[in-house]
C-alpha cells in the first residue's frame, strides 16, 4: 500500500506537534516553523528538478536531432577517398579515437562546459555580437542613445558597465572602422553558414537515411516504409533513436571486437597519422562531422535551461553516441569492405526494418531543426538591418519565437531540390557538411575571444589559450575540408557568398541612407519662427510619420511645410528601432517625448524592440501610441517623469509605465452597427479598464463612414467606405474607439484640455507617412560602389515587402513621400 507524501507529513506533525507541547511552550513553534520551511524547501526543489527533466526530455527533440545523425555518415565520409586503400584495424581505431576526442573537445568541453554557461538572457549565437556592441563601441548605425542603457536587460549580472576604464585594445577597434566591418562580416558569415547548413542538412539527412535500402532490398518501392513515424512528435523519436543505436553498439562491441576500447587512447591517434600521412589529414573534414548540429545548444538556448540541455547531454546523448561510433568502429574493423554503408550493415538482420524507419525518423527531426534555426537567423539579422524585409508569421500563439518565413522557405525548398538532385551522393553532402560547419565554429570561437576580452574583461593570457587551444584545432579540420572542395565543399562556399553578399549589401545600403538622414534632417532652431501653426493649416486628426531618426526632425516633415497647404493638428514622429538586447518588455518600449512648445503639438516615439522580439501585425498600435502620449501628458505635468534628454538637447524623452495598450474602450458594438445596420446596444461593447481620468463613453450608434464629418474631401471619405467594405477583418482590427475623461481635478487645466484635443483627433483621422530616401552613387563613384548602390542594393529595395505593408498600415491612410540623395 502507497501512501502520499502529503499523508507522512500530516501523520508526523500530528504526533510531534503535542510531544513538544508537553515538553516545552516555546520551543515548539520554532521547531514546527523551521520544519514546515524545510518540507516547502524540499518541494521547491523537486519541482525545480521536474522541470529540468522536462525540458531534458524536450531537448532532445529540437536541439539534438542533427547531432543524433551523424553516425549515419561520419565513418562513410570520413573513409571514402584516399583512406579507402587503408584497410587495417589500427586507421579505424585511429579514426575512433579522433571521433572520441573530438566529441570531448568540441561538444563537450566548448559548448557544454564554456558556451552554455555565456548567454544574453538566456539567448545564443547573436548574443556574442550583442553583447560587443553593447559593451564596446562596435556597432555601425549610429542609433545609440543613453535611454537605452536604462533597460532591465541591457546589462546583466557580471558584466561589465560604464564605469570601466577602455583597455587599449577597446580602444583600437572602437576607432578604426575597418574593425567593426571585419567583425560585422564574421557575424554575417556565421549567418550564413546557418542558411547554408539549412540548405545542406535536409538533403544529407535524407540521403544517409535511405541508403540502408541498398543493403536489404533491390527494389526501391519499398521505400515507403517508415512514414507512419511522421506522427510521432520529435522528443520520442530522438529518444527511442539514441537508445536504439546505443544497444546496436554494445552488440557490435561484444560480437565483433570487444579491443575497441584500446581505442579511446591517444596512443591510436598517432599511429593513424602515422601510417596515412597527409590522407589521414585529408580525412579530418569527414571526422568533424560527429559534432555537427552541435551549436545547436547554444543557439536554443532562449527555449531551454543551461541545466537541461546539459542533463540531456551527460545522461542521454553522450554515452549513446560515443557506444553508437565504437561499435560501428568494431564492425569496420572486422568488416571494411562495408564502410559505404557502415551504419546499416551492422544492424542485424531482424533490426533492420524498425531502425530503418527510426533512421527516416531522425533525418526529418534534423531536416526542421536546420529549417527551423534558419528561420529563426534571418528575423534576427533583419531586426538588425542586415537581412531585406520579409514577411515573418508567429506559428504559435503561446510560444515565443516560433516563426515561419513564407519567403525563406520558398528558397530553401528550391535549393534543397537542386542540392539533392545535383549531387545524389552522401560522401559529397558531408564534405559540404564539414566544411560549413568548421567554418562557423572557427567564427564563434573568434567571437567568443573577443566577448572574454571586451564583455568580461578575462586576462589576456585566458582569452588567448581559449583563442589558441580552440581555434588552432578548428583551423587543422578546416584545412583539411579545403582539401575536399572540388568534391562538394564549394557548395557551402558558394551560398554563403551570395547570401553574405546579400546580407551585406542591404546593410551597407541602409547604413549610409540613415548617414544621409542625419545630415539632412531640419534643424530644431527653423521650428519655433514658425509659430504653433508651422506656417500650414492644421486640420483634425493625428498624422504619424515614420522615420528611422532617433533624435532631431526628418527632410520629409519639410516638404509638408514647404509644398502642402494643411497637414494634421497632432503630429507624432515614430520610430522603430531595434536594441542589441535579446527581448523588451512592453512597459519598456515605448519612449515618449515633445517637440517644441506644447502648442505645437508635436511629439516623438521611439518604439523599441529586440533583436528576437518580431512585430506583429495584429497589436493595436494606434491605441497603444495615443494611450502613451496620454500618460506622457500627465507624467508631465505630474513632475513624476523622469527625462533622459536627446542629443540634440531639446527633446525629454520619457520612459513610461503603459501596460500592453489596453486602456482604452474599444467600441465594437459601433462598428457592428455600420456594417450591419444593427442595434448597438447589446452590450456587445466591453470596457476593459479605466485609466488616468479616462472613461468609457456610451457607445451611440454612428453615422455611416462616408457620412461622418471629418477634415477628408467627398471623394476620399467614399473610397474609404469602400475600403471599409472590402476589407473588414483588417478593418475591424482597428475599430474605432471612444473614450471621455473622468472628473478629476488636474493640476494644470492645460492637462485636461490637451487630453481632449488628443482623443478628438483620435476619433476625426489618423493618418500615415513613411519617407522614402532614395539613395545612388555619384558620377565620380568607384565601379564597385555603383554596382553595390545601383544596381545591388536598388534590385533589393524593390523586391523585398514594402514598409508600409511590413507595418500594416492600410493604404487608404499612407502618405509616401520620396527623396533622391547621392552618396
Amino acid at each position: 500500500m502507497w501512501v502520499s507524501y502529503n499523508e507522512t507529513v500530516t501523520g508526523i506533525n500530528s504526533i510531534l506537534i503535542p510531544l513538544f507541547l508537553l515538553l516545552d511552550f516555546q520551543r515548539p513553534i520554532t521547531l514546527i516553523q523551521g520544519f514546515l520551511s524545510f518540507n516547502h524547501h524540499v518541494a521547491q526543489i523537486r519541482n525545480a528538478h521536474k522541470r529540468v527533466l522536462l525540458l531534458a526530455y524536450q531537448s532532445l527533440g529540437i536541439v539534438f536531432g542533427s547531432l543524433s545523425a551523424s553516425p549515419l555518415y561520419v565513418y562513410k565520409v570520413t573513409f571514402s577517398g584516399w583512406l579507402q586503400h587503408d584497410q587495417t584495424e589500427d586507421s579505424v581505431f585511429g579514426a575512433c579515437s579522433l571521433i572520441f576526442w573530438s566529441f570531448i573537445f568540441f561538444p563537450l568541453f566548448k559548448y557544454v562546459g564554456i558556451m552554455l554557461s555565456v548567454d544574453d538572457n538566456g539567448e545564443g549565437t547573436f548574443a556574442l555580437y550583442s553583447l560587443l556592441c553593447r559593451h564596446a563601441k562596435l556597432c555601425l548605425l549610429p542609433n545609440h542613445q543613453a535611454a537605452d542603457e536604462e533597460l532591465s536587460t541591457y546589462f546583466g549580472p557580471g558584466y561589465s558597465n560604464r564605469n570601466v576604464v577602455p583597455s587599449r585594445f577597446r580602444r583600437y577597434i572602437e576607432k578604426h572602422k575597418n574593425t567593426r566591418t571585419c567583425l560585422l562580416l564574421v557575424v554575417l558569415l556565421v549567418a550564413s553558414m546557418v542558411i547554408a547548413i539549412g540548405v545542406i542538412t535536409p538533403s544529407i539527412s535524407v540521403f544517409s537515411s535511405i541508403e540502408g535500402l541498398q543493403v536489404r532490398v533491390k527494389n526501391a518501392d519499398d521505400r515507403h516504409r517508415g512514414t507512419h513515424m511522421l506522427g510521432i512528435t520529435f522528443a520520442p523519436i530522438v529518444m527511442l533513436w539514441l537508445l536504439s543505436i546505443a544497444l546496436l553498439g554494445i552488440y557490435n562491441i561484444t560480437k565483433w571486437n570487444p579491443r575497441i576500447f584500446q581505442a579511446l587512447s591517444p596512443y591510436y591517434i598517432y599511429k593513424f597519422f602515422r601510417n596515412t600521412g597527409k590522407y589521414g589529414w585529408a580525412s579530418l573534414g569527414g571526422i568533424f562531422l560527429c559534432a555537427t548540429g552541435t551549436e545547436a545548444m547554444f543557439a536554443d538556448l532562449g527555449q531551454f535551461t543551461a541545466t537541461s540541455m546539459r542533463v540531456a547531454f551527460f545522461v542521454v546523448t553522450y554515452p549513446c553516441l560515443i557506444l553508437q561510433y565504437m561499435g560501428q568502429a568494431a564492425f569496420l574493423s572486422k568488416n571494411f569492405s562495408s564502410v559505404d554503408t557502415s551504419f546499416y550493415a551492422s544492424v542485424p538482420e531482424p533490426l533492420f526494418w524498425p531502425v530503418f524507419v527510426l533512421a527516416i525518423s531522425i533525418g526529418i527531426v534534423a531536416s526542421q531543426a536546420a529549417i527551423s534555426e534558419t528561420f529563426s537567423i534571418v528575423q534576427q539579422c533583419q531586426s538588425l538591418g542586415c537581412f531585406p524585409r520579409v514577411k515573418i508569421v508567429h506559428t504559435s500563439r503561446w510560444i515565443h519565437g516560433k516563426i515561419y518565413i513564407p519567403e525563406i522557405n520558398w528558397i530553401l525548398m528550391i535549393l534543397i531540390l537542386a542540392v539533392t538532385l545535383g549531387f545524389r551522393d552522401t560522401t559529397l553532402l558531408g564534405n559540404a557538411y564539414g566544411m560549413a560547419y568548421t567554418s562557423m565554429t572557427l567564427a564563434t570561437t573568434l567571437l567568443m575571444a573577443l566577448a572574454m576580452s571586451l564583455v568580461w574583461h578575462k586576462s589576456l593570457m585566458h582569452t588567448l589559450l581559449f583563442l589558441l587551444f580552440f581555434g588552432s584545432m578548428e583551423i587543422i579540420f578546416l584545412s583539411s575540408s579545403y582539401m575536399r572542395i572540388h568534391k562538394g565543399g564549394w557548395l557551402p562556399i558558394m551560398l554563403s557568398s551570395v547570401f553574405l553578399g546579400v546580407m551585406y549589401v542591404w546593410h551597407y545600403g541602409g547604413r549610409r541612407k540613415y548617414l544621409t538622414d542625419v545630415q539632412n534632417r531640419i534643424s530644431m532652431k527653423r521650428i519655433p519662427p514658425l509659430g504653433p501653426s508651422l506656417g500650414i493649416i492644421r486640420t483634425p486628426g493625428i498624422g504619424i510619420i515614420y522615420t528611422e531618426l532617433a533624435t532631431g526632425i526628418p527632410a520629409t516633415f519639410s516638404h509638408f511645410l514647404t509644398n502642402l497647404p494643411c497637414f494634421y493638428q497632432v503630429i507624432v514622429f515614430v520610430c522603430i528601432k531595434t536594441i542589441h538586447v535579446p527581448h523588451i518588455s512592453h512597459k519598456e518600449r515605448y519612449l515618449i517625448g515633445r517637440i517644441g512648445h506644447k502648442s505645437y503639438q508635436m511629439y516623438r516615439c521611439i518604439i523599441r524592440y529586440g533583436y528576437k522580439d518580431v512585430h506583429k501585425s495584429n497589436e493595436d498600435f494606434e491605441n497603444s501610441l495615443v494611450m502613451s502620449i496620454a500618460e506622457f501628458i500627465e507624467l508631465e505635468s505630474e513632475g513624476s517623469g523622469t527625462p533622459d534628454w536627446s542629443g540634440d538637447g531639446r527633446l525629454a524623452v520619457v520612459r513610461t509605465s503603459e501596460k500592453t495598450g489596453m486602456r482604452m474602450v474599444m467600441s465594437e458594438a459601433a462598428n457592428m452597427t455600420e456594417r450591419h445596420g444593427g442595434d448597438a446596444d447589446d452590450g456587445s461593447s466591453s470596457s476593459i479598464s479605466n485609466w488616468a481620468g479616462l472613461a468609457p463613453a456610451p457607445a451611440p450608434a454612428p453615422p455611416p463612414a462616408a457620412m461622418r464629418s471629418s477634415s477628408k474631401s467627398a471623394t476620399l471619405r467614399r473610397l474609404q467606405a469602400l475600403y471599409e467594405q472590402e476589407a473588414p477583418a483588417h478593418h475591424s482590427r482597428r475599430s474605432q474607439m471612444r473614450c471621455e475623461l473622468l472628473d478629476k481635478n488636474y493640476k494644470h487645466p492645460r492637462v485636461k484640455e490637451e487630453l481632449m484635443e488628443l482623443m478628438e483627433a483620435k476619433h476625426a483621422e489618423v493618418g500615415y507617412v513613411i519617407g522614402h530616401s532614395y539613395i545612388k552613387a555619384r558620377r565620380n563613384s568607384s565601379f564597385l560602389k555603383k554596382l553595390a548602390v545601383d544596381v545591388a542594393y536598388s534590385m533589393l529595395r524593390r523586391n523585398c515587402r514594402a514598409p508600409g505593408v511590413a507595418l500594416s498600415i492600410p493604404h487608404i491612410s499612407l502618405i509616401m513621400a520620396g527623396t533622391n540623395y547621392y552618396i
